[in-house]
């Protein structure tokens, strides 16, 4: 009796939708060929074109996509199963600990970027607070080459991402430090940006003492904080049962890192320099109110492409 044929890509592709379909996935067919060309080692347009050649599988390769597309189907991210995240021009590295970047923070990206672009100074000061993977921060720096970046993450699962993805995507040019954003509350600041010009050694000042320094020169302040109020449970188990609750969660309405972040970037962000926030779709109001409260002007809310909002942006 002999061994069945492997099955074709385009076989392997019908059947791994149909139990992600089956599974509730939300886009069964393209995450069914970045299973594929992630087994393969292609891209998912090379796996398209393969599928209409007919090209076969190997024995390991079927058997190697039945096990990712098993987990899928189990709502494991598929970024945790590929080990990569692809954001604008970037592929991340990601995994347990780390916030997964999503689609809809590339337009976040796009309006901080856009700010920094429209710097006059040669070399424009950007920071991003709770960087995560170090996605925005990262594309920063490479859409906008002579910007310097700093980037700040208080999980240290998640800044061992980001170091990895810096090391990858840098170029140099972004500085990651691990710290809590809650450090630059507005009465600090000065006093940090003392030390870290006191210290005898960079080594020695708080890891936050670098962007205290910088108060009153930074040019675009841009943030993916936490924006989940604290009683609400995600509805994707993607999001409920595998990202980090600290990159999530954030008080009764989601919006306490947020009101920190508006406090703090009054001290840091130069006169007519640019905040820019990703919220939830009905916090716009809520936080337009927090930063005029708090001395910002002209705040105003972005949608995403799906028309929903998504950020918000003001000057200092």
């Amino acid at each position: 009796m002999t061994d069945p044929a492997p099955p074709t890509v385009d076989d392997a592709l019908a059947r791994i939708s149909a139990l992600l379909d089956d599974a509730g996935v939300p886009d069964p067919r393209t995450d069914s060929e970045l299973i594929l060309a992630h087994v393969l080692g292609e891209t998912r347009g090379r796996i398209q074109a393969l599928a209409v050649m007919g090209r076969a599988l190997t024995a390991e390769q079927a058997e190697r996509a039945t096990e990712l597309t098993d987990e899928r189907a189990r709502r494991v991210p598929l970024q945790h199963l590929t080990g990569r995240a692809p954001f604008r021009a970037l592929e991340l590295s990601v995994g347990p600990g780390v916030f997964v970047p999503r689609p809809e923070t590339e337009g976040v990206a796009q309006l901080a970027i856009d700010a920094l672009l429209a710097v006059p100074d040669p070399e424009p000061i950007a920071v991003d607070l709770c960087t995560g993977s170090g996605a925005i921060a990262l594309s920063l720096a490479r859409e906008v080459p002579t910007a310097r970046v700093w980037a700040v993450e208080k999980s240290p699962e998640a800044h061992a991402w980001a170091a990895r993805n810096v090391a990858e995507w840098g170029e140099g040019r972004v500085e990651l430090l691990l710290g809590d954003v809650a450090e630059l509350a507005l009465g600090d600041v000065a006093e940090l940006a003392r030390e870290s010009t006191a210290a005898p050694d960079p080594g020695s000042a708080t890891p936050l003492a670098a962007v205290a320094a910088l108060a009153g020169r930074i040019d675009v302040l841009a943030s993916n904080p936490p924006y989940v109020p604290t009683g609400m449970v995600p509805r994707d188990p993607e999001v409920r049962d595998h990202d980090p609750e600290m990159a999530l969660f954030s008080g009764a309405d989601g919006l306490d890192l947020i009101r920190v972040i508006s406090r703090v970037g009054r001290s840091l962000v130069r006169p007519g320099g640019t905040l820019v926030l990703e919220h939830a779709e009905h916090q716009g109001r809520a936080i337009r109110d927090i930063l005029a409260a708090d001395g910002w002007r002209a705040a105003a809310t972005h949608p995403d492409l799906t028309g929903r909002d998504r950020a918000t942006t003001a000057l200092s």
